[in-house]
């Protein structure tokens, strides 16, 4: 996994990092399970596949608007449709209406999961996406997180727990 959760002044913040924009998108969503997991997958929950999608309009801060609109469908199937998500395939594609990413999802039914903590909303506070060139360092301010050697993405995301 290439997620850490990192400190913030209140609730909880994830950085992500991956070399495609599409993996981070994968990478910060399992993030955010891992997260809220109390404990491991039941190893004979039965796997169901779908294919999810969700869009924005394009904007200044298109990559950022999708990674939030994303995070929030994976609660929204957890907390309405009791959908949990196992794991994702994502393509995202520019599109004249704006950016389209579509998933292939394993999920399980929520009933088979144990959540240590509730996720109310996914933030714009602090919000990056961002790629990282070739060569070029990001720096990590916190002890808990490592240094990113380009080239790559990473999302910083806060999430209201």
């Amino acid at each position: 996994m290439s997620s850490w959760p990192r400190p913030t002044t209140a609730d909880v913040g994830l950085r992500s990092f991956a070399t495609t924009r599409a993996r981070l998108f994968e990478e910060t969503a399992m993030g955010m399970q891992a997260y809220l997991l109390e404990s491991q997958i039941p190893p004979d929950a039965i796997h169901h596949s779908a294919v999810w999608t969700v869009q924005v309009p394009l904007h200044d801060d298109s990559n950022g608007l999708l990674l939030v609109q994303w995070l929030e469908e994976i609660l929204f199937k957890d907390e309405v449709e009791e959908k949990w998500l196992v794991d994702s395939s994502i393509k995202i594609q520019e599109q004249e209406s704006g950016l389209v990413l579509e998933a292939q999802v394993r999920w399980i039914s929520s009933n088979h999961i144990e959540k240590e903590v509730e996720i109310k909303a996914v933030t714009r506070q602090d919000l990056v996406v961002s790629e990282v060139l070739a060569g070029q360092i990001l720096n990590s301010p916190w002890k808990e997180v490592p240094t990113f050697e380009g080239p790559g993405w990473y999302s910083d995301v806060v999430f209201d727990i």
